[in-house]
C-alpha cells in the first residue's frame, strides 16, 4: 500500500477524528473494506489517514493518503 508512520498522538493539534468507511486496494487486484478514523497533515503538507483494513485483523495505523488506493465512501445512504 503506502508508507506508514507511527503518526500523531491523540492530543496532537490538527488531527481531525472521523469515522469514515472506505474501500482499500490491496495491490493484488482485490479491494477490502476499511475505516479511516483520523486525518492529519504533516509539516510538509502531506495528508495522512489513520486507516484500518477490516480483513486481516491488524490495528489501525497512519498512512500517507493515496486517493488512487483508498476510495472514500459515503457515511450513510442517500
Amino acid at each position: 500500500m503506502t508508507e506508514s508512520l507511527r503518526g500523531p498522538g491523540a492530543d496532537e493539534p490538527g488531527v481531525e477524528w472521523v469515522h469514515q468507511p472506505v474501500e482499500v486496494d490491496l495491490g493484488d487486484g482485490t479491494w477490502a473494506p476499511g475505516r479511516i478514523s483520523g486525518w492529519w497533515r504533516d509539516g510538509a503538507g502531506d495528508r495522512w489517514c489513520r486507516l484500518r483494513i477490516v480483513r486481516g485483523g491488524r490495528p489501525a495505523d497512519w498512512r500517507r493518503y493515496d486517493p488512487s488506493r483508498v476510495l472514500v465512501l459515503p457515511d450513510s445512504g442517500l
